[in-house]
C-alpha cells in the first residue's frame, strides 16, 4: 500500500498565484526525488450542507481559500528517503521572502492507506 503525505493550510486567496509558483517548483523537487505523484489543490465546493467544511475547520478568515494538497510515495520507508534528500537539495533551502501563507496554520500529516484503487484505462 502506498503512503501519502497531506496537508490543509487556509491562505489569502490574493495569494494563491504565488503559492502555486511557490509549489510548482517544490513539486519538481518532491518528484525528482522519488516521490509518485504530488498535488496541490485549491478550494472550490467548501461548504458542503451538514459536513464539518474546511473553512470552519481551519478558520478561515474572509478573504482566505483552503489549499489540499498530498504528496504520495512507495511506503513510508519510501517518504522519510524522499524526504531526506528533498530537505538537503539547495533549492530547498529557504522560504520565499514573502510567504504566500501562513505555515503555522498549516495541518501536516502522513497516512497509511488502507484502500488504494486506481481505475483502469477505458
Amino acid at each position: 500500500m502506498t503512503y501519502v503525505d497531506g496537508f490543509v493550510l487556509p491562505i489569502p486567496k490574493k495569494n494563491v498565484d504565488a503559492y502555486r509558483r511557490m509549489s510548482r517548483k517544490a513539486g519538481k523537487v518532491w518528484i525528482e526525488h522519488g516521490a509518485l505523484d504530488y498535488k496541490e489543490c485549491v478550494g472550490e465546493d467548501l461548504n458542503i450542507k451538514g459536513m464539518l467544511s474546511f473553512t470552519k475547520g481551519t478558520k478561515v478568515k474572509p478573504g482566505e481559500t483552503i489549499i489540499f494538497a498530498f504528496i504520495t510515495y512507495k511506503s513510508r520507508a519510501h517518504r522519510d528517503r524522499v524526504n531526506k534528500k528533498v530537505m538537503a537539495d539547495p533549492r530547498m533551502d529557504s522560504p520565499p521572502e514573502n510567504m504566500p501563507f501562513d505555515p503555522k496554520r498549516m495541518m501536516y500529516g502522513g497516512f497509511k492507506a488502507i484502500v488504494d484503487l486506481v481505475a483502469e484505462p477505458k
